[in-house]
């Protein structure tokens, strides 16, 4: 992500180089938080303690399934549920938007889509770095960068 000149200065002042600090920081991007009762969910993943429950907009499975680019404005939520709990731990938002990438060097950019992390309660969890994900879903460039891509394809067939 673009530095300010502010951060350049104090990186510069630290003797940090300005890669370093992007991956250190977490920030907000361009990422809003969606109408959850709008999209479907369409796969759930457990890992250990951790079930996630994946979802998305009717729009996107359809392009999925037709072989067509997911379209600018879909979001991809994963609902974050720990230890058997009911209670959302956290939710994991992507979003794409036209030209989102060019936010981004190309080193971390992942097509359009931008991350961000929220807590429970919906509000911005800066706790989590989102370039992490960035850096993760890049092994994903043949599927839209989303690991869910072949469950979306078969959802509803």
């Amino acid at each position: 992500m673009t530095l300010s000149l502010r951060r350049l200065a104090l990186v510069a002042a630290l003797g940090v180089t300005p890669f370093a600090a992007w991956w250190a920081a977490a920030e907000e991007t361009r990422v809003t938080f969606p109408d959850l009762d709008a999209l479907i969910h369409y796969t759930t993943v457990t890992r250990g303690n951790v079930v996630e429950h994946i979802m998305t907009t009717q729009e996107a499975l359809d392009a999925v399934q037709a072989g067509q680019p997911i379209p600018d404005g879909t979001h991809v939520v994963l609902v974050d549920y720990r230890d058997g709990s009911d209670e959302v731990y956290r939710y994991f938002v992507m979003q794409k938007g036209a030209g989102w990438g060019e936010d981004f060097d190309d080193r971390p950019r992942t097509g359009d889509w931008q991350f961000q992390f929220y807590w429970g309660d919906r509000s911005i969890n800066m706790e989590e770095n989102t370039a992490r994900c960035q850096r993760c879903h890049q092994s994903r460039e043949g599927s839209d960068y989303l690991y869910t891509y072949n469950d979306m394809r078969r959802f509803g067939q």
